[in-house]
């Protein structure tokens, strides 16, 4: 027989489209290989069209029964329902009752299959990029890369409770209206399969927010099973007995808190008692355009002084760009951003004990509790923030959290102090002027101060006047609500702050923006800080009086020394009244 066109032994000339073949062979090599390590299928009952169908219906919040499963596999019912039983044996599948005679099932994916399948998305994106079966037309030198883990794990979407929760017809939340608490809104199916009964939910500003979780103590039994509530409240609302202790239920159910931020935890306690699982944590941070600084050669501020600086040499209000936004509105606004500044310069707002770190925030008594309105920090930095004014947006006595955060997102602003919370105005807006053009710094500081990044957020809580019968099934909801897995879901819906390393870790959440790399390491390095917002069971009214004396000294009302002198004299003679001293 006459030999082809090359001998034994010599390897074919190349041609493009043997490239390509031997490519997509290698790929569905691997591919098999990386099924056959991340998934415990069974060949024959087409198992793989079974979970991708029971995974797509999960993340849609849709239920499944044992026959739309059959029919999605594609394979005779008979044959299918041997290979569902089998996965429900190998716990792949959790079936759960629909009705109270255990007649009717529905079907979800596991945690364990959930994780393992994340495994194997991992492996499947690894492959991929690893050939060129995406390739765009250039040579690439990654074509032949080795398959390598990521140093960060993925955390895999929550899977549903194996029983569902002996509730009732639902369960009822109440929750601030912010992006976090929106999100879940938005996952409001998903949740309600994971737990199995309706959501109801009522979501308030934070003025009306604390306001309602008060009045909703003073009922005999409380209106909802589970509360938010901002993280400097707990000492108060844990003062005034409205909120369920947590500790046992903590224990009994093995609770790794490890993965949360510490200082988060330590916001929810009182008293060595925990009363809350955070859920959202944000950083108070200077967001600034880097580009606007570059082009203009300043360099990014860390003191107070650059940032005054800075801020004049950006102001444009000719072209409609200030120098600088925050928190200048009456009340509440201005006196989270008098007290957070204030630490900045070096002083809590209150005479807490020094600690090498900072405040000691956790244990306060006695003369601890007295303010500091009239130490020389709280003159500087109500003389800074008289400065910033001429550097601010016309409307900065009426600006509150989402006004500043908009001005930035819109590019009216070439700074401003915000929170991390609502850096996806801008973080997840590909239309906004500062979209992946900024930069994110610690507060910057007085002239005696240290960096700090003042960390704010919600934990969510039980009312103490649950009914008891409730309490048990909705300690497993907060449970799922707080968890790593529900984190990342909210922070693929639009919220970029969450309260636990494992979240921040997670590559997938990380690409989402700069800026959640940047928290995180401000984080590692011990700069975000609870003592700047302490909670005290009177933090709320000394926050009050300072938003309203400072907003009078900003608007030309009182002088520096009358606005201080007069928040220093009504927060004594409040902590007088309560008998701290």
């Amino acid at each position: 027989m006459p030999e082809g066109p090359y001998e034994t032994g010599q390897e074919a000339p190349f041609d493009a489209a043997t490239g390509e073949m031997h490519t997509l062979l290698d790929t569905a090599e691997q591919l098999e290989t990386a099924t056959e390590q991340a998934l415990p299928l069974k060949p024959g009952y087409r198992e793989m069209r079974m979970v991708i169908y029971l995974l797509r219906s999960h993340l849609a919040g849709r239920l499944v029964t044992s026959a739309a499963l059959a029919a999605a596999s594609g394979m005779a019912f008979a044959t299918a329902m041997r290979g569902i039983n089998d996965m429900w044996k190998r716990g792949l599948i959790v079936k759960r009752a629909r009705t109270a005679t255990g007649r009717s099932f529905s079907l979800h994916p596991s945690a364990e299959l959930l994780a393992q399948w994340q495994d194997y998305a991992e492996r499947l994106r690894e492959v991929l990029s690893a050939n060129v079966v995406l390739d765009d037309g250039e040579d690439s030198a990654k074509d032949n890369a080795p398959i390598v883990q990521r140093p960060f794990k993925v955390v895999p979407p929550p899977a549903v409770l194996e029983t569902k929760l002996d509730l009732g017809k639902n369960i009822r939340f109440l929750v601030h209206a912010d992006p976090t608490f929106t999100a879940m809104n938005a996952l409001r199916k998903q949740f309600e399969m994971i737990f199995g009964v309706e959501i109801r939910s009522r979501a308030l500003s934070i003025d009306r927010l604390r306001a309602e979780v008060i009045e909703n103590g003073r009922q005999e039994k409380s209106r909802y099973d589970i509360v938010a509530c901002d993280l400097p409240w707990f000492g108060e609302m844990a003062h005034r007995g409205l909120l369920l202790p947590l500790d046992d239920l903590i224990e009994a159910a093995a609770l790794d808190l490890s993965d949360f931020l510490p200082q988060a935890l330590a916001s929810t306690r009182y008293l060595d008692v925990q009363y809350g699982v955070p859920i959202m944590t944000t950083a108070e941070i200077l967001v600034y355009r880097a580009d606007l600084f570059a082009a203009a050669g300043i360099a990014p501020p860390t003191t107070t002084a650059e940032t005054l600086v800075a801020a004049r040499a950006l102001h444009r209000p000719e072209v409609g760009v200030s120098g600088i936004a925050w928190n200048g509105g009456r009340g509440t606004p201005i006196g989270h951003t008098f007290i957070m500044i204030l630490g900045a310069f070096g002083q809590a707002v209150v005479n807490l004990r020094r600690r090498p770190d900072g405040y000691d925030a956790q244990n306060v008594q006695g003369e601890e509790l007295r303010p500091t309105f009239l130490t020389d920090a709280a003159r500087e930095t109500a003389e800074y923030l008289s400065e910033l004014i001429d550097y601010s947006p016309p409307n900065i006595l009426d600006m509150a959290w989402y006004d500043r955060a908009v001005t930035y997102a819109q590019g009216k602003a070439a700074c401003a102090y915000s929170h991390s919370l609502l850096a996806s105005l801008s973080e997840l807006n590909e239309t906004s002027p500062a979209y992946r053009r900024s930069g994110y710094l610690p507060h910057p500081v007085g002239p005696k101060g240290w960096p700090i990044v003042p960390l704010g957020g919600y934990a969510l809580a039980i009312p103490a006047n649950i009914d008891p019968a409730r309490a048990d099934h909705v300690w497993v909801a907060l449970q799922s609500l707080t968890s790593p897995s529900a984190a990342k879901l909210y922070a693929t819906n639009g919220s970029l702050a969450f309260p636990r390393f494992s979240v921040s870790a997670d590559p997938e959440v990380r690409a989402m923006s700069p800026m959640i790399g940047a928290v995180d390491d401000m984080a590692r390095r011990g700069l975000l800080q609870m003592w700047p917002r302490p909670p005290i069971p009177e933090i709320s009214d000394i926050i009050a009086i300072a938003g309203e004396e400072i907003h009078d000294m900003l608007s030309g009302d009182k002088s520096a020394k009358q606005a201080l002198g007069n928040a220093q004299n009504r927060v004594d003679t409040l902590m007088r009244s309560h008998g701290h001293y």
